[in-house]
């Protein structure tokens, strides 16, 4: 199981190319909708405890995945599968930093593979928001959230701390009236 994890997220740091989300996507591609491990509310949960702890988002979740899986060794596994190709690259362009740097073939490389990456996040992204929501006040909040967001730049700590209150709120309000609150 072990060499399981680490080798699939050894493809994952190899292919993740446009920051952490792109690894929820490839993560929802395999876990969620091939293999049916977790579902997509779950991957929802590890990305938004990965993204609201301190350190990287995608060391977060592969820790906290790994974890859930394996126990602390399957953490272990999966964070070293992720990190060890981008730290091989890393250590290549770091050796090579003034080669690479003014390169217009790895610069246009580079603008190719964002626009590449960008339809892959919105499409997990869309799937998690789809299966997330399960009451109808969450879309108030979340579009609450986004406005609190990026317009009164409130910090994402107060804005997971507000989210916590209000779903304990409306699942208690659902749970009163008799509907499903999960």
């Amino acid at each position: 199981m072990l060499l399981k994890l680490y080798m699939e997220f050894l493809k994952f740091g190899a292919f993740t190319f446009g920051g952490g989300w792109s690894i929820v996507a490839q993560m929802r591609e395999l876990y969620v909708k091939r293999e049916k491990i977790i579902t997509d509310e779950e991957l929802l949960d590890i990305t938004s405890i990965g993204r609201s702890l301190p350190g990287t988002m995608i060391g977060n979740i592969a820790m906290f995945f790994g974890h859930r899986m394996a126990g602390f060794w399957g953490g272990i596994a999966c964070m070293f599968g992720m990190i060890t190709v981008p730290m091989i690259i890393l250590i290549m362009i770091t050796s090579f930093y003034t080669a690479f740097q003014d390169n217009i073939w790895v610069a246009s490389a580079m603008r190719g593979i964002r626009t590449a990456v960008a339809p892959v996040i919105l499409s997990a992204l869309m799937g998690m928001i789809k299966s997330a929501f399960k009451l109808p006040p969450c879309y108030v909040i979340a579009a609450a959230m986004f406005g609190f967001y990026f317009f009164l730049r409130m910090s994402p700590v107060w804005l997971v701390v507000i989210g916590a209150v209000l779903g304990l709120i409306i699942c208690e309000y659902y749970e009163r009236k008799g509907g499903e609150a999960k």
